[in-house]
């Protein structure tokens, strides 16, 4: 998955960031799991390494991995709350639209 993150406020902490992800869902006996990884890039070129798992709650959890320049040592937490689904473009793809929020603390 690729995309572009805009921020609540123009200019605010990761408007405009790219990012890119890989991640796995599944459902074992009943059991749902999703746990995602991705990278995102400012137009500084600064990186951050996001994680993201399906919590006991059914609630997408957000945490910070690591980070380069800006993002080095900070410290992420929050929830994700897909807005789709949305219908397929291209057969073997899915669009999505994602409402993140939580707290952050720059080092």
């Amino acid at each position: 998955m690729t995309g572009i993150i805009r921020s609540t406020s123009p200019g605010g902490l990761f408007d405009k960031n790219t990012f890119h992800c890989v991640g796995m869902n599944a459902s074992l006996d009943g059991k749902n799991t999703r746990s995602t990884v991705c990278e995102g890039i400012d137009a500084d070129g600064d990186k951050r390494l996001s994680y993201f798992s399906l919590g006991s709650d059914g609630k997408i959890i957000r945490e910070n991995i690591t980070g380069t320049g800006k993002y080095e040592g900070m410290v992420a937490t929050g929830t994700v709350q897909p807005l789709g689904p949305f219908p397929v473009v291209k057969a073997g793809t899915f669009q999505d639209c994602n409402h993140q929020t939580g707290t952050y603390k720059l080092k």
